[in-house]
Parts: structure tokens; C-alpha cells; sequence
């Protein structure tokens, strides 16, 4: 088999091929890419055995077919170095040799049948959602899992349809994020009988991997695994077993006090806030007072630190305290032009930040006598 390819095409391709490839694993085999050529197109696939990308590449003369494993590290070294435009593959039974100018490799392959069949996506019926909106979904959610939590449910994220709707929802015990866009029905999709929760890996990998001009999602989601296809790649997943929390229980009412805040300038003070923080006294007071915010930490083995944000308030002082990391991480996935509304009962009571009517998170307090 023979192959002529564009490199910039394929390194590409090839990156996002990979990022499914397993670091460490017992199976040599999963170690590798596998490269499917055919008369439907040529794709490259990556698995884990657990998750799985196909992404079909272009930018390939050949007039073969057939299948061959690509060693991953090494092939990805060689893509890298690379300066020519072009370059050659020639496969020959377990040997692959790459020609690129001066330059000429020579890399043993494994047996293509060794390799775990990863699903392709062939269903008519599906849930379409916005790619984009799918991508920002995805980033102000995963963030908030706990993949090694032994409650494995909170290791992935929740997929929710109902109502031309799709939630996102994703909690680890002490924070929930919720994230909801329209979605629509192509065909006669059914709705999952069972909760789909969906491993944050999986997830993860469908935001990298979604081009900048792709328009759209498709989801189809079986009693076990779940398919999601965007343009020329396509993610499978097995479903994480065990319940997800009712989390539509844990957001509070609508508190009493409403506070406007803007996310860079808000995000700023609270990396500051984060410097003089230590394990055993990582909590910062949130003060809040006539149009002021105050962010107080302090650390015996370091110091202390007082950070001032002006804000609208105008109620009683408020005081309540946050693990400043769990607060950083939702703002970090705004753009700093962002408005947040903050919502708080009192200083014991779950925090509220809503962005829109589309996106809510919930931040549990630590105790202000730790």
C-alpha cells in the first residue's frame, strides 16, 4: 500500500487521533493509530478500549486499500520534524517506510487485526445540537467531575434531553455545574431510557476535536455506549454505570441578595486572593459591604492578603467562604467581558453564580471557623 499525504492534513488528523490513545496501557496493540484506507476515504483510529475517535482525513493520493497500525509516539516525533509538504507512506506486510524529502524512516507495525473495532456513527436518527454551543457546554461543565472519585457516576457528565433541550450537568459532591442549549430531533431518536452519563474523556475529547467551522453534533445514545459525530470525527463511548445525584435538588431557591459581578475583574481578584493560601488554610472570606467586596486570606507559613473589588451592593454585610480554586474554575471559562450574578442566602448556605438563563453553577461554602 502506498501513499502520498499532505503533512500539515495529516499531523493534524493524526494529533487528534492520538489524543484517544491510551498513556499507559498492558495492550501493546492500543499503543498505536490505526490507519483504515478504502474506497469510502481514509480514516485514522484511536481507542482505549473504553473510548474510541475515529476522524476521517483528507489531503491522501492512493489508489490501495487497506489497514495498517502507526506506532504513536514515534510517528508523532517524526510528524514534527518534518519540513517538507508532502510525504510518502509504503506499507509493506509489517513494515512501514516514510519518505519526506532528505529524510527516510523505517518503523515496525503490529497486526491491524489485533486492533479493537471502534463503532462507526451510521444512525439516521439522532439529536442535533449547535457545535459550538456543544464546545462551551462542555468546557463550563467537565471541569467540575471527580474522575477518581469511587461514586463513578461523578466521573463523567450527565446528558439530559427533554423538550428540545439538552442539559449538561457535572458535579464532585462539593460544586454543580449545569449548562443548557436547544437541541433538535432528526429522525426519531429515542430518548435514553436509562441516565446517560457520559465519561469526562469522552467529553473532553469531542471539544478538542470539533473544528472551528463545524455547524453541528449529532448524538444517538444505546442502552450502553453513546455516539457523537461532528464533521469528519467521531467519538464512542461506553456509559458510566451507577446513579448521578439529583442534582436539580441541591441548587438552592433564588437568594435573597443578587450581586452583579464582572467575570475578568472578578476572576483576577480571586487568583490574588489564591497566592497567600496554603492545604491547611485554603479558604478565603468573601466580605461583602456597602459597594465593596473584600477578599481576606491568610496562612501562618506565609502571610496574608486583603484583595478589594468594587461592586454594586447595597445590603447588610455579607460574609461567606470559598475554596478560592472551586470559584477560579468556574470563572476561567468565561470571557472576562461576562456578566455573573451572584446569589446568596447567608454564609452557610450553597452559592449560586448564574450566567444567563443558560448556565448555573453551585458552590458549597467551607466552614468560617476552619
Amino acid at each position: 500500500m502506498h501513499l502520498t499525504c499532505n503533512r500539515a492534513q495529516f499531523a493534524a488528523a493524526f494529533a487528534v487521533a492520538a489524543s484517544a490513545v491510551p498513556s499507559r496501557t498492558p495492550r501493546d496493540v492500543l499503543k498505536n493509530v490505526l490507519l483504515i484506507v478504502s474506497s469510502a476515504g481514509t480514516e485514522l483510529v484511536g481507542t482505549d478500549q473504553e473510548t474510541g475517535l475515529r476522524y476521517r482525513v483528507n489531503g491522501i493520493e492512493t489508489n490501495s486499500e487497506g489497514e495498517v497500525l502507526l506506532p504513536t509516539q514515534k510517528l508523532s516525533a517524526i510528524l514534527r520534524e518534518l519540513q517538507s509538504e508532502t510525504f510518502e507512506l509504503q506499507i509493506d506486510d509489517r513494515t512501514i517506510l516514510l519518505k519526506s524529502g532528505g529524510s527516510r524512516f523505517r518503523l515496525t507495525s503490529e497486526d491491524p487485526r489485533e486492533f479493537p473495532p471502534v463503532p462507526r456513527f451510521s444512525e439516521d436518527s439522532c439529536f442535533r445540537v449547535s457545535a459550538p454551543v456543544l464546545r462551551q457546554m462542555i468546557r463550563r461543565t467537565s471541569f467540575a467531575t471527580d474522575t477518581e472519585s469511587t461514586r463513578y457516576a461523578l466521573g463523567g457528565l450527565l446528558l439530559e434531553f427533554a423538550e428540545g433541550l439538552l442539559t449538561l450537568a457535572a458535579t464532585d459532591g462539593r460544586r454543580l455545574a449545569v449548562a443548557t442549549a436547544s437541541c433538535e430531533r432528526q429522525g426519531d431518536p429515542l430518548i435514553p431510557a436509562r441516565t446517560t452519563v457520559v465519561p469526562t474523556k469522552a467529553m473532553s475529547l469531542l471539544e478538542r476535536s470539533i473544528d472551528a467551522d463545524a455547524d453541528w453534533v449529532d448524538i444517538v445514545v444505546h442502552d450502553n455506549d453513546v455516539l457523537l459525530k461532528s464533521g469528519p470525527c467521531t467519538v464512542s463511548s461506553r456509559l458510566v454505570e451507577g446513579r448521578f445525584p439529583r442534582y436539580r435538588d441541591v441548587i438552592p431557591p433564588t437568594g435573597s441578595v443578587n450581586i452583579p459581578l464582572s467575570a475578568g475583574l472578578f476572576y483576577s481578584a480571586v487568583r490574588q486572593s489564591q497566592i497567600v493560601t496554603d492545604e491547611e488554610t485554603r479558604g478565603v472570606d468573601f466580605r461583602f459591604s456597602n459597594s465593596l467586596l473584600t477578599l481576606a486570606s491568610e496562612a501562618s507559613a506565609v502571610g496574608d492578603s486583603r484583595i478589594e473589588l468594587a461592586i454594586e451592593f447595597a445590603h447588610d454585610d455579607l460574609q461567606i467562604t470559598f475554596d478560592p480554586k472551586y470559584v477560579a474554575e468556574f470563572l476561567r471559562v468565561l470571557t472576562p467581558e461576562t456578566l455573573v450574578d451572584l446569589q446568596l442566602t447567608d454564609g452557610e448556605t450553597a452559592a449560586v453564580f448564574r450566567v444567563d438563563d443558560s448556565y448555573t453553577y453551585v458552590v458549597m461554602p467551607l466552614t468560617q471557623d476552619r
